[in-house]
């Protein structure tokens, strides 16, 4: 046989070959562009639901406060938000239909507050026809609570700021731990390396446990749909935990979409990154220092920004109102 006759041969049985690589690799390609969709529409999703954490809420209800985490949250509209990002982004906003079933592949979104979280996610009810159907709806706020040996128990904030009850003495504490700590018998409390790795460590424990049931329970739903997914919590980095756990966020889960030959499944956090930006302003008004918060929207001359309303205070300015519209 000639040469170009072998050649010929190894054409045809190489071609074959070739040909399933090129529709492998093209395939792959397709899959990774789609799911780097995905994570971008999740990420803009969670970043604007963060933002929307604080979005009216009372600026004077703030004034008491003096911890810049301690932000109370706006968690209505930081879900709408979430939601109307997303499906703008998957290209569905004007379509109820893919929107419901883009909301199966969502088994929770939490919102991680100052002093507890709250975990949305779908739950089934029988409504006034009798009929069952199910919905997503607000879970109760979830303390960061913990109990020693003795039987005390502290009530966790996402700085040192704690709620302690003495079990020896039967009476509540109150305040950050390094002001209390002289004052009460709860061995934690006294302790301070060790109060920053319990607390850290029941915030995540408590969001896992509660993010395991919820992602269970979501489970059930989604296989009365025909989702034969099966949704389980993913493994989260130690960074990203520790990220979620310093300021209010949002923390959503997109799972189980098919995508070429698998399953897209990723999380998404979003907070603190917003939330330290500064955010009242040191102006003055007739001759007189006063600060207030920047969504305000005042027309004095702006001296200089503050992350608190302690930080303006201590230099001297004094707390203006957003209600104030004498100008």
């Amino acid at each position: 046989m000639k040469m170009i006759n072998w050649a010929i041969v190894g054409v045809l049985i190489l071609f074959p070959f070739y040909m399933v690589n090129q529709t492998e690799t093209q395939m792959q390609r397709k899959t990774m562009i789609t799911e780097l969709r995905y994570d971008a529409a999740l990420d803009a999703a969670v970043d604007d639901a963060a933002r929307a954490l604080i979005m009216n809420v009372d600026p004077g209800r703030e004034a008491q406060y003096d911890s810049l985490k301690r932000v109370r949250v706006n968690k209505e509209e930081a879900i709408d938000t979430f939601y109307r990002t997303l499906y703008m982004n998957f290209g569905i906003a004007d379509d109820p239909v893919s929107q419901g079933v883009l909301n199966r592949y969502i088994p929770a979104v939490v919102i991680i507050g100052y002093d507890g979280f709250y975990v949305y996610a779908e739950e089934e009810f029988t409504n006034a026809e009798g009929e069952t159907e199910m919905r997503s709806v607000w879970g109760p706020k979830k303390p960061y609570a913990y109990a020693d040996a003795r039987g005390n128990s502290l009530s966790f904030t996402l700085d040192d700021y704690v709620i302690a009850y003495e079990a020896g003495s039967q009476r509540w504490v109150e305040g950050f731990r390094s002001e209390i700590a002289e004052d009460t018998i709860v061995p934690l409390l006294r302790d301070p390396d060790k109060f920053e790795q319990v607390r850290r460590s029941t915030i995540v424990n408590a969001i896992q446990n509660e993010l395991a049931y919820r992602i269970n329970r979501h489970n059930e739903y989604a296989a009365r749909v025909g989702i034969s997914y099966t949704f389980s919590l993913p493994v989260i980095s130690g960074e990203d935990w520790s990220n979620t756990i310093d300021d209010v966020g949002v923390m959503a889960f997109l799972q189980g979409i098919p995508v070429g030959q698998r399953f897209y499944n990723n999380y998404a956090l979003g907070g603190s990154r917003v939330l330290k930006q500064p955010f009242i302003v040191g102006a003055v008004k007739n001759g007189m220092k006063v600060y207030y918060h920047s969504t305000c929207s005042f027309p004095y001359p702006v001296e200089e920004t503050f992350t608190s309303e302690k930080e303006a205070a201590k230099k001297g300015y004094v707390p203006l109102s957003c209600h104030n519209i004498a100008r």
